[in-house]
């Protein structure tokens, strides 16, 4: 079964919707105009149901197919939320909003998932209920948390739930996916170092925190390199070193530094961090100063359950063939929290080319219009796989 000939029709259509939303990017929970939109695109297609406010701005469409009293339903998830970034692709639809952009193409998901909606509402060719889901803050925002914790899939009875993402430098057409982790757990963490502060001129009066950070930056990359079994992935990168001080001849009193952990598996989440913990205070202690540590865990492990990813995999080889989706794809160390959804309900993630593009979250980055045909069939097929009529 191949592309879906009534997106042909209706791709000028949803490319309409597509970059009205990329000019009117909006962040986090503040989605209200993106999510007006889709509310009331939802009703106007007919669904049986719409809820808004879930999770502060989420929104859920319910349709109903042939027999709505299956106990069959599926949730199909978009993201809505933008980035703050000022956008230098220079296309004619760019952000008109100076700070904000959709560098992700979550402007291009949520328009393909009301594609979707819409031909589902035309035929519903599918016995059960599907909940077409678009989310607030993605990026950062835990909103995929948000919409769980209010009891979106107990409210509509959701049994399996999917997602799906861009990606650039992947041809259009292509798919890729894999079972188990397909992307990493995000945390954060924030070290102060104290020392004493002095004349720079004089070090040995004093307790240098710049050395002591200095050396507690690179003893970090070792847990990694010497902690972490080699066939796990882990990541810890330091991204801000600050001082208290911007003087040439003033040696600082305190040093602090952030950065980021990813990993792909609780067991070696908790052992970074806890290998984090001794090095910093031993460090520290070794040389006179004292330090803080906080880590602050983040999105979770996106982790794909096995029946339902080859599930996927199989329909996406319907929709494009077997040579263009990639069915054991390696992980990758970015986050989703598409992960929260994964954790409640068994289901699966799956990336779907976007061309030669820029990067995500890259100021020139563009969603391809010309995958919208591709996701929008992808997500019929699916439904109507699952739950034929």
């Amino acid at each position: 079964m191949p592309l879906v000939n009534r997106f042909a029709d209706l791709l000028p259509e949803i490319t309409e919707w597509r970059r009205d939303l990329h000019e009117h990017p909006e962040l986090l929970f503040d989605v209200h105009r993106t999510a007006g939109v889709v509310a009331d695109k939802l009703r106007e297609f007919g669904c049986d149901e719409v809820v808004e406010g879930i999770g502060r701005t989420g929104v859920v469409g319910i349709i109903n197919g042939k027999n709505s009293s299956s106990d069959n339903v599926i949730g199909l998830r978009a993201d809505m939320d933008a980035l703050p970034i000022h956008e230098t692709s220079g296309v004619e639809h760019a952000s008109t909003t100076d700070g904000k952009m959709h560098a992700c193409g979550h402007d291009g998901h949520t328009a393909m998932l009301l594609g979707a909606a819409k031909y589902l509402c035309e035929t519903r060719n599918f016995n059960g209920r599907v909940a077409v889901i678009f989310q607030p803050a993605e990026e950062g925002g835990g909103g995929g948390d948000e919409m769980v914790k209010e009891g979106m899939m107990d409210r509509f009875n959701i049994k399996e739930v999917y997602g799906m993402h861009n990606w650039p430098g992947m041809d259009i057409g292509k798919f890729a996916i894999r079972s188990g982790p397909l992307m990493a757990a995000a945390d954060q963490f924030d070290i102060t170092v104290t020392g004493k502060g002095g004349h720079a001129a004089a070090p040995h009066k004093g307790i240098d925190p710049t050395v002591i950070a200095s050396q507690l930056m690179l003893s970090l990359q070792s847990i990694v390199s010497r902690n972490v079994d080699p066939l796990e992935n882990a990541v810890v990168s330091v991204t801000s070193f600050n001082t208290d001080t911007i003087s040439y001849n003033v040696i600082p009193q305190s040093v602090a530094i952030k950065g980021t952990v990813r990993t792909l598996s609780s067991e070696v989440r908790d052992m970074v961090k806890a290998r984090m913990e001794t090095l910093v205070e031993h460090t520290a202690k070794a040389m006179d100063a004292t330090a803080t540590f906080e880590y602050h865990y983040g999105y979770p492990v996106s982790v794909n359950a096995e029946a339902q990813t080859d599930f996927a995999a199989g329909v996406a080889q319907k929709v494009s063939g077997p040579a263009n989706v990639e069915t054991n794809v390696a992980p990758v160390m970015g986050a989703e929290d598409f992960s929260y959804m994964l954790n409640a309900r068994p289901g699966a993630f799956i990336f779907m080319g976007n061309g030669d593009t820029a990067l995500l979250h890259h100021p020139d980055y563009d969603f391809n219009d010309e995958a919208i045909p591709h996701g929008c069939s992808y997500w019929v097929q699916l439904v109507e796989e699952a739950m034929p009529a």
